[in-house]
């Protein structure tokens, strides 16, 4: 854990509203290690949303630099950023964003569409994938034939399939009652403790950041330390 695989060097973030400036991130500077799984917790407004979207390369910071696997994304043109992400990133939303007209095993290959493999292998990567978050049994159900549950379970499987380098999720739990909740933190634990993958969750939801191994707070753009998670090493589930 002591390889930093994310370096954010001073950034800080503002937007145009009209002719006023509005500041929304602060001179912010931290680490992610390899492997590492982070939450970001804060208030409505405290800027989580808008780091978790620098670091996976969906905005460009005003100031600052944030390097990712020794590639400094805050330097890269539109093209170049949108196949840096496609290569690197791991996308799972609240609110799934999973394409209505296609089947669940459509939606894992989607991100796949964007690389030079074979459609053989996309599927064969696309039904590993669904395999692996237990949904091989509803490769052909639409989104609509499924449960929220299962929903956030497919967004997993697309965001892992291309095996990315860093996974980012925004509220994963946000819109999922208690028990489809603890099986999506579940099945993250399993990406990071078996997969070695490096996640970074914003999340609202105390339990939820109980289940990462560390946890920040933003409080109205600004970072406070790194608090670890004392009982992640000995937990066994969330």
């Amino acid at each position: 854990m002591s390889t930093p695989l994310i370096c954010i060097e001073h950034v800080s973030k503002s937007y145009r509203r009209g002719r006023e400036e509005v500041p929304v991130l602060y001179d912010i500077h931290f680490d992610i290690a390899q492997g590492e799984y982070l939450a970001l917790m804060g208030p409505s407004g405290s800027g989580k949303s808008t780091l978790l979207n620098l670091i996976a390369g969906l905005d460009q910071p005003n100031a600052g630099s944030i390097i990712i696997d020794q590639v400094d994304i805050s330097q890269l043109g539109d093209a170049a950023l949108a196949d840096w992400r496609a290569a690197n990133i791991g996308f799972i939303f609240q609110f799934y964003n999973l394409m209505p007209v296609l089947t669940a095993l459509e939606n894992v290959e989607l991100p796949l569409q964007l690389t030079h493999l074979s459609r053989r292998e996309r599927r064969e990567r696309a039904l590993a994938a669904l395999a692996l978050v237990n949904l091989s049994d509803r490769v052909k159900h639409y989104p609509a034939e499924l449960s929220g549950g299962q929903l956030q379970r497919v967004a997993i499987a697309r965001a892992i399939v291309s095996d990315p380098t860093v996974i980012v999720a925004d509220e994963p739990t946000g819109d999922l009652d208690r028990k489809s909740g603890e099986e999506v933190l579940s099945l993250l634990d399993r990406l990071n403790r078996e997969l070695g993958k490096t996640i970074v969750m914003v999340t609202h939801d105390q339990h939820a950041a109980n289940a990462a191994r560390a946890v920040r707070h933003l409080e109205k753009g600004e970072l406070s330390g790194l608090v670890e998670n004392r009982t992640w090493n000995t937990a066994t589930n969330v």
